[in-house]
């Protein structure tokens, strides 16, 4: 059966029956419809002497297909409660580009979904739109500054601050807005458009923890400079207030359930290779104060949302993790040997699901290293084989001992695609197993460090750089913001998600490569700077569905693939 008919067979409860079931009282609900829920911020007030254990999902360098982490998220959350915990999975709201989410981008696959798979991908509670809103507020009112004679003395060739929209239209990546000809079609300038889930809002919503915190946030927004090269706010544009209006309703999380029932915060969608990649902080402390196991995702591999998590998410909350869980594929790691090619939008050659243990060895060097920068935080890392029908015994056996040898706490097949709960037992008894340690969590760098250097450790240890080489433009970049103050926060690396270089070509565990960074980007108000590593990044053009499906919708309003 495909996701959608595994999806329409699920025997859904009342969103009131999952919210009960968490303790969570019903004036902190708010219905949209019987399915879904926000939950209000009063919520936050209640506390549990105890805190559930809080584990992350990560994984290797995925390929075009993805890896399964999501699907691992969901499948661990109900087998912890399949095997008497009490458990919640907390995930990002998939964005309609540049990865359609509708086939398993954000609410996983086969028998390990969250539901309803319709919402959730197109419009849930309406978040994204949220987003979006408020973020060409902005825009607008900077062009309207400049339109009204330019009293900040903003220079118009410095304007850090994109527009947004929530779809894959590459024509508008790069625009020249104020071209009618009319003195009332504004300044002529020229800027561009941005994926509504890289938005900087995106990331102040997912890291924020109250309305005051968001909205004193949103202030600090720098949007570009004047002409003396000086910072301007979003709160010198005095649009601050009206953004955080726009927001008051998405910045509380939306309850679902999974297809075995399994409660499920879905909150905020940040990009993991241009933002931090992580579902929001108030959705993680209202179900690790509801739950005594919580089940997270850090987007893309170890060396993107992982590292994200560990030095932007968690130093902001204060939260620290219990245990790791890195996901990986036998296919994956082939494909990290070099051997074999896999082309977006093409189906995958047969000889990549025919056993190859040689090439599926030479690929373990990207788990390896992964391993390395999952355990550099000091928390247990398990691995989580997310198997494939195709996959045999021998592989499995030989990926096994790869991990084990590089240090994983344990090392286990994930079949929740397949079987749901059942199929991932063995690794709800792993993590609970890792969980009863203490965790030693620790931060890769300190904040008080030169950006530079902070930059510097990110590519050396996680990456496995030689050295960094800035452009001039991030030297510049660097200068100004260490003399604004700018300096005392963490970076946001934003390069490829599909190899631990800079460079997607470059597969496996690449070593002493130069790590270039072209530019640095302010992102003030959700309090980190972004670095531009590589060449200018562009996402891959895919198609909507890993078959080459499209998706309409019939005359009843069902979803449906049309094979192209």
């Amino acid at each position: 059966m495909t996701d959608i008919e595994i999806a329409q067979k699920a025997k859904l409860k009342p969103i009131t029956h999952i919210a009960a079931s968490l303790g969570i009282p019903k004036g902190c609900l708010e219905l949209y419809g019987d399915l879904k829920a926000k939950i209000s911020l009063d919520l936050l007030k209640k506390r549990r002497k105890t805190k559930g254990k809080y584990v992350v999902v990560t994984g290797i360098t995925p390929t075009h297909l993805g890896e399964g982490k999501t699907v691992t998220t969901i499948g661990l959350s109900m087998a912890l409660n399949r095997i008497g915990e009490k458990a919640v999975a907390c995930l990002r709201q998939p964005s309609l580009g540049p990865f359609f989410g509708i086939k398993g981008g954000g609410v996983g696959g086969g028998y390990s979904q969250v539901l309803p798979m319709d919402d959730i991908n197109m419009h849930l509670t309406g978040d994204i739109h949220a987003v979006g809103q408020a973020h060409n507020l902005c825009a607008a009112f900077i062009d309207n500054h400049l339109f009204r004679g330019n009293p900040l003395n903003i220079d118009k060739d410095r304007i850090y601050w994109r527009r947004v929209v929530d779809t894959n239209d590459r024509a508008l990546r790069n625009v020249r807005i104020g071209l009618g000809g009319d003195e009332q079609d504004g300044v002529e300038r020229d800027t561009g458009f941005d994926i509504t889930a890289a938005s900087e809002i995106m990331a102040i919503l997912a890291l924020t923890d109250s309305i005051k915190d968001m909205r004193e946030r949103l202030s600090k927004i720098v949007i570009g400079l004047t002409k003396n090269k000086k910072p301007v706010t979003a709160e010198d544009l005095k649009v601050a207030g009206s953004m955080a209006l726009l927001l008051r309703e998405a910045i509380k999380p939306s309850l679902v359930q999974t297809i075995e029932n399994t409660p499920c915060f879905i909150h905020t969608g940040p990009f993991a290779n241009i933002t931090h990649g992580n579902s929001s902080i108030i959705a993680d402390v209202m179900a690790l104060n509801l739950a005594d196991y919580v089940v997270t995702e850090a987007g893309f591999g170890a060396d993107c949302g992982l590292e994200k998590f560990a030095n932007i998410k968690c130093r902001t909350s204060g939260l620290k993790p219990d245990a790791v869980v890195l996901v990986c594929s036998v296919r994956a790691l082939k494909i990290h040997s070099g051997i074999y090619k896999m082309v977006v939008g093409n189906p995958l050659e047969k000889c990549i699901t025919k056993e190859n243990v040689e090439a599926l060895e030479a690929g373990c060097t990207n788990l390896e290293k992964q391993i390395e920068n999952s355990r550099l935080y000091g928390v247990p890392c398990i691995v989580a084989i997310n198997r494939f029908k195709t996959d045999t015994d021998r592989e499995i056996n030989a990926l096994r001992k790869k991990a084990l040898a590089a240090g994983a706490f344990n090392c286990v097949v994930n079949d929740c695609y397949r079987y749901g709960s059942r199929g991932a037992t063995a690794l709800a008894g792993a993590v609970v197993e890792a969980c009863r340690g203490n965790s030693k969590f620790r931060y890769l760098y300190p904040l008080d460090i030169s950006i530079k250097e902070k930059i510097e450790t990110i590519a050396k240890k996680v990456y496995g750089a030689k050295s960094v080489h800035f452009e001039p433009a991030a030297l510049e970049s660097i200068a100004l913001y260490e003399k604004f103050g700018f300096n005392k926060i963490p970076v946001c690396m934003a390069k490829t998600h599909l190899s631990l270089s800079h460079d997607p070509k470059l597969k496996g565990a690449p070593r002493n490569f130069v790590l270039p960074v072209r530019d640095v980007k302010p992102s003030i108000g959700a309090g980190f700077l972004y670095a531009l590593c590589g060449k200018m990044l562009t996402m891959p053009s895919l198609p909507a569905h890993p078959c080459g499906e499209n998706i309409d919708i019939d005359a009843k309003g069902r979803i449906r693939y049309v094979h192209r």
